[in-house]
């Protein structure tokens, strides 16, 4: 720790600030530094002074405030404890890395720890990064993006967004905000992209998907949560000027678009993958899936039969692409050689509408329209399981358990990651319901497990239970 925190004294000298550049401290809170983030890999953290000199270090040198700061930074890899810092986590993946969680519940399940009535309206998920939580909400005819604080559900800020997006399911927002290197995107029903500060909620840039990148809106609006990597936000917008588009992080200027590939938007978020020793974006789109570069080149494109509405975000493993739908639409899967994607398997195994599908172990697991809770083979396609469960309804995963969430009643079933079958150990209903969610709608927000905390919501309503052992 000496010669770090030499380095770190020795190079905070003389720097003067820039809006590109933020103060690190190290993990004593004496020394400082100003540089601009470059990445985050294995275990260390890259920076760049304002003379361009690069330096790294281990990211456990630094303050545990930046350590949290550093836990989306890289748009994927290890994250710090209690980082969810984006729609599925870390790695897009909705697993988390957390261990020690508990394997049983007691009858009256976990451990409430808090309940907040400050959310707003809307299915909007969460972001959880240095302590406080991000997600959106709609207030009157206006959504906002909101901040509490995940030690007590306290509101910290809210900051607007844009005006109301009405829909016969539920108005309010539906996306879950990113957080990368202490600042937040995110985007509204309408479109509206916005950059505000994490620690105050003050806006830095905002950018319309409709009117500045001609995206055209759809039935339920936009629901995509924007990828942050590589100095880049990555969004959907849909349209003749180009499917997905770049916008710089710092300042929101388009960067690119893909003018080659121009079907509307839909609703899946986009993933970032390494294949072939290249950074590409995967997207689902009504009629194809597709890999662009970093530079908005189309890699490659494959045919998807989509219908009605495509949801789910797409999964990479090891050179494989697998999509989902429901609708009666079910998965398709292709294998990359290259730039060329050829088809594995395309069914009905897996018919998911909306509460996500997850690869553990080559197992993938998740709720289909057709047969209930299923376990399916990642390179075959075949089924392993199928079990109604609780009904149709949201998983995450972690410390080896499924976090099975009901849509209808609210039931959350804590489920033993097994390729056996549905082995649920224990279960509860959530606590806080709303009287204010549309007739038509359900409980729709994703659960997250992060720091230890189980996060549910409902509407205006997030609750958080204790689930360490």
């Amino acid at each position: 720790m000496k010669n770090t925190t030499f380095v770190l004294f020795s190079l905070c000298l003389a720097l003067s600030v820039q809006a590109e550049i933020r103060t690190w401290k190290d993990a004593t809170g004496t020394h400082e530094i100003k540089a601009e983030l470059v990445g985050v890999k294995a275990g260390k953290v890259t920076l760049k002074r304002e003379n361009g000199t690069i330096i790294t270090l281990p990211v456990a040198s630094l303050s545990k405030e930046d350590q949290a700061l550093l836990g989306g930074a890289s748009g994927g890899g290890a994250a710090a404890a209690g980082e969810w810092p984006q729609w599925r986590g870390p790695n897009r993946d909705d697993i988390s890395t957390e261990t020690g969680l508990l394997k049983k519940w007691p009858d009256s399940g976990p451990k409430r720890a808090w309940v907040s009535e400050e959310a707003g309206l809307g299915y909007s998920g969460f972001a959880i990064s240095g302590g406080k939580i991000y997600t959106m909400g709609l207030f009157d005819a206006e959504e906002k993006v909101i901040c509490l604080d995940a030690s007590t559900g306290k509101k910290v800020w809210e900051s607007p967004v844009g005006a109301i997006y009405k829909n016969g399911w539920g108005d309010g927002p539906r996306t879950t905000p990113t957080v990368v290197n202490g600042m937040v995107y995110a985007i509204g029903g309408n479109g509206d992209v916005v950059c505000v500060n994490a620690e105050t909620g003050k806006q830095s840039w905002t950018v319309s998907l409709v009117k500045d990148l001609g995206g055209k809106l759809q039935g339920w609006g936009y629901t995509e949560s924007p990828l942050v990597d590589g100095g880049l936000v990555i969004v959907t917008p849909g349209g003749g000027k180009g499917a997905i588009a770049a916008l710089s992080a710092k300042t929101g200027k388009v960067e690119w678009q893909t003018s080659d590939v121009a079907e509307n938007a839909q609703y899946s978020s986009i993933i970032p993958i390494d294949h072939g020793g290249e950074r590409q974006y995967v997207q689902l789109l009504m009629n194809s899936i597709v890999g662009v570069s970093t530079k908005g080149k189309v890699l490659w494109k494959s045919d998807f039969p989509g219908k009605t509405a495509v949801i789910p975000t797409p999964i990479f493993k090891d050179g494989q692409v697998y999509v989902a739908a429901g609708y009666g639409v079910g998965c398709k899967s292709i294998k990359l050689d290259g730039n060329t994607a050829t088809d594995l398997y395309s069914n009905t195994n897996m018919v998911n509408h909306h509460g996500g599908v997850i690869l553990i172990d080559g197992l993938l697991y998740g709720h289909s329209d057709k047969g209930g809770w299923t376990c399916q083979d990642f390179k075959t396609g075949e089924i392993v399981w199928q079990d109604k469960g609780i009904g149709k309804g949201a998983v995450t995963s972690a410390d080896g358990m499924l976090y099975c969430l009901s849509e209808d009643t609210g039931t959350v079933a804590l489920v033993e990651v097994s390729k056996k079958g549905w082995e649920q150990k224990s279960s509860f209903k959530l606590e806080a319901t709303s009287s204010q969610r549309n007739p038509k709608g359900k409980i729709w927000t994703h659960p997250v497990v992060a720091g230890g905390k189980l996060y549910l919501r409902d509407q205006e309503f997030i609750s958080c239970y204790d689930v360490k052992n």
